[in-house]
């Protein structure tokens, strides 16, 4: 029997900061028992995986290794735009004037992810 993905962990100078700022990008909850100063926050995905934030010492210093891609159900430049607000920052441009292409962002602690373009985009 294959693997099944259980949790996506980050680490975190502030695990219930990245939660909060990770849940309204997904639109779940940080996980009810979960407390501000508590070393792993986790929010529940509606796929069953976790994202789980654990507290560590050092900062981010390089790229990451792993990456999400988001795919929004409204129109990725929207999308990026509501991120922008929420918090996340423009890291690189790779959108294209015919609409192809992605917006590489950070999270507030610089963890880069991806926003794609929506299902109806693509089609």
């Amino acid at each position: 029997m294959p693997s099944v993905v259980k949790n996506i962990t980050v680490d975190s100078a502030d695990p219930w900061q990245l939660a909060q700022f990770w849940s309204e990008v997904t639109g779940q909850p940080v996980d009810e028992a979960d407390k501000p100063g508590d070393p792993e926050v986790g929010v529940r995905l509606a796929t069953g995986a976790c994202l789980l934030f654990i507290a560590v010492p050092e900062t981010k210093t390089i790229k990451n290794r792993l990456h999400l891609c988001l795919q929004p159900d409204v129109p990725r430049d929207e999308e990026v735009e509501r991120l922008l607000k929420l918090g996340a920052t423009l890291h690189s441009d790779l959108r294209h004037e015919d609409g192809t292409g992605w917006a590489v962002l950070q999270d507030p602690e610089g963890n880069e992810f991806c926003v794609l373009r929506s299902a109806a985009e693509k089609a």
